[in-house]
């Protein structure tokens, strides 16, 4: 098995350094024969590496203690899904997995684009294959997966318990692999174009397209991360500033402001540049995070160990960057003419600023994480950078977001009227100030909850009014049902509602996240069997602890019985799980969401014959909400990506070039 593993991985070494030079040959000389050769070098390096990655996961389920990732991460006792997961559990399987998730983007983008596009493919393509070569050549030496060993082990540690606590970590993970993987397909189509010296209009959209896939995979991925991190870690929170968790963040900021930016440069022909700007940026922060999370460099719970691979990556990481700006500054100018703004107050004004505070929040959160280690590096002190910094930093910058979102629609574009802006946004205005004196009147007087309800509140109407005009209309006028005039509708000018729907799941995002924050209660007690801890109205008695023996676990449970205002609401169960693998145990918080708030325990400590617990307790206003957006983000997402008929997007092209 470790033959055929590295005879793959250097097959996709092979096939990738063969397409990079073929590729740009062809772009260059725009010859058929060389995209050809070019497409046949990515179909190979696709395969290569996903049929890699199902050798691994053979040795893994075959208990090949021979291959040295096996015996890494491998074990007899640990459960099937456990072992299927263990591929990107640790730093070599996870390179090889990201390697196979880059297959499956290559193999599709050269099946989709075998008869179209012609000047721009063979480019793309070999941009692509720079990103798999380094992946790839890093397989082959520094983090080979499948390097055999001898003696060979009888069994192995398995997997880091943090990662088999939890069903999520088979979610997680390949939700931001997928996320991080796929911003390299938009960065291929940008260097093609900018190496091209044209963005034409039809390249224009598989970059949108492109971008939307592994941006709804970061969405996912964030939040089911903050989710495992609430489920897992037990200390009733789901977001704490985590460099790893800033690493995700960062490049999901910037695809953020290229899918806005998008827009005004497909509709007034502007900010092109600015545009390929911000694809190529949010790549290089996905590389960036790779860094960040495989290099050791950074102590995080999602961190894997030290490694050797950190200086390769950095070395990639500049050649990147410099063969990023050396292509945006030789050849940027050979792109059609940029088109102007034509006022100040206008919904392209309105896009701007959001590009621009999406900027400045990606370089905030960028400051705040690398900070720490530039500056150990460079003058051998550690300094710590925390939640304070990035929470008052973030926060007035989120509701600036939140504030653009709402006005943004509600300016036209082009030169706008003032008096039918100030009568768009009576009926927003009013919601905000409802909202901003009833949430006063009933005893919320923190100003920062009150002005994000009030701005949420400001945003939602002025988003679901956009979303509910073409369907009144068609009631009207087409006496459809509302049932049948919302489908209709949606899937009418379904980019534009889906854009619409992902708004709304964002504020309801921001919503939910302000509650949780502000009106988060906690308690923490030693309890004896029978003793209580009240927390605001709720009543917990401790019942006793129980041990639950698995293969790969102990399981040591306390069981208390709750209560409500005096109703019985049941029994919960927090855990704490003892690893082999590992001398401190992983906690298993227990959780009871209701859609106002949750109730949430977690067992700190016991006495070893069960006489005692420590016991934490919260309650968390609305932090379901945050979990319960994804269907939104997802069917928002997918809505805006499905292609739109040929002649619906002749017609709405035609409109846009008439405004």
């Amino acid at each position: 098995m470790s033959l055929i593993g590295r005879g793959l991985v250097l097959l996709g070494l092979f096939a990738a350094i063969f397409g990079i030079v073929v590729g740009l040959q062809a772009g260059a000389r725009k010859s058929a024969v060389g995209l050809a050769w070019t497409r046949r070098a990515a179909y190979l390096f696709s395969f290569a590496m996903i049929a890699a990655n199902v050798a691994m996961e053979v040795a893994l389920f075959t208990h090949d203690f021979s291959v040295s990732y096996v015996s890494k991460v491998g074990s007899l006792t640990t459960p099937h899904w456990v072992t299927f997961v263990s591929l990107w559990s640790s730093l070599e399987g996870s390179i090889l997995f990201w390697g196979a998730i880059l297959g499956i983007y290559v193999a599709l983008f050269t099946a989709v684009y075998r008869s179209r596009h012609h000047d721009y493919v063979a480019y793309a393509l070999a941009v692509m294959m720079m990103v798999g070569a380094f992946f790839a050549l890093i397989l082959s030496a520094p983090a080979d997966p499948f390097r055999p060993i001898f003696p060979v082990p009888t069994d192995g540690p398995g997997p880091n318990p943090l990662l088999q606590n939890h069903v999520l970590m088979a979610l997680h993970p390949p939700m931001l692999y997928f996320g991080y993987v796929g911003m390299t397909v938009p960065f291929g189509i940008a260097m093609a174009a900018v190496l091209c010296g044209k963005l034409s209009e039809g390249w224009l959209k598989p970059l949108r397209r492109w971008t939307l896939l592994p941006w709804l995979a970061l969405t996912i991925g964030i939040v089911l991360g903050g989710w495992w991190a609430y489920e897992v870690l037990g200390w009733g929170g789901y977001w704490a500033w985590d460099p790893v968790e800033n690493a995700s963040f960062l490049p999901w900021l910037a695809a953020t402001g290229y899918l806005h930016s998008t827009v005004v440069q497909e509709r007034r022909r502007v900010l092109k540049v600015w545009t390929l700007s911000l694809v190529i940026l949010s790549f290089l922060l996905t590389m960036l995070g790779t860094f960040m999370t495989r290099s050791g460099v950074f102590n995080s719970v999602h961190a894997f160990s030290q490694s050797e691979i950190g200086p390769i990556f950095l070395c990639f990481i500049g050649t990147m960057i410099l063969f990023s700006l050396g292509a945006l500054f030789g050849r940027a100018h050979l792109l059609e003419p940029e088109g102007r703004f034509v006022a100040v107050v206008s919904r392209e004004s309105a896009f701007l600023l959001n590009n621009l505070v999406l900027l400045i929040f990606t370089f905030t959160v960028l400051l705040g994480t690398v900070y720490p280690l530039v500056t150990e590096a460079l003058r051998g002190v550690k300094v710590s950078v925390g939640e304070p910094y990035f929470d008052q930093m973030a926060v007035p910058l989120g509701l600036m977001l939140v504030f653009l979102m709402g006005i943004g629609p509600a300016l036209p574009w082009g030169r706008s009227d003032g008096f039918r802006v100030l009568k768009s946004l009576t009926l927003p205005v009013t919601a905000t100030l409802a909202v901003g004196l009833g949430g006063f009147a009933a005893g919320i007087h923190d100003l920062l909850p009150l002005a994000t309800f009030a701005l949420c509140a400001f945003t939602a109407v002025i988003t679901l009014e956009e979303l509910g005009a073409p369907i009144i209309r068609r009631v009207r006028l087409r006496k459809e049902t509302p049932v049948v005039a919302a489908w209709r509708g949606l899937w009418a000018s379904r980019r534009r509602a889906g854009g619409y729907l992902v708004h709304v799941a964002v504020i309801v995002v921001v919503a939910a996240i302000a509650a949780s924050h502000a009106f988060k209660k906690q308690a923490e007690a030693s309890l004896a069997p029978g003793q209580t801890l009240v927390l605001g109205d709720y009543t917990l008695v401790f019942d006793k602890v129980d041990a639950i023996n698995d293969p790969n676990r102990t399981s040591v449970v306390a069981r208390l019985r709750v209560s409500k205002n005096g109703h019985p609401e049941g029994a919960m169960a927090p855990a704490l799980n003892f690893y082999n693998s590992q001398r401190e145990p992983v906690g298993t918080p227990d959780v009871k969401t209701s859609a106002l708030e949750d109730l949430y325990l977690s067992l700190m400590s016991f006495e070893q014959d069960g006489s005692r617990v420590a016991i934490k307790a919260f309650v968390n206003p609305m932090v379901a909400w945050i979990w319960w957006s994804l269907p939104l983000f997802v069917f928002g997402t997918l809505l805006s990506f499905w292609p739109e008929r040929r002649r619906a997007a002749e017609k709405r092209t035609a409109a846009q070039a008439a405004t």
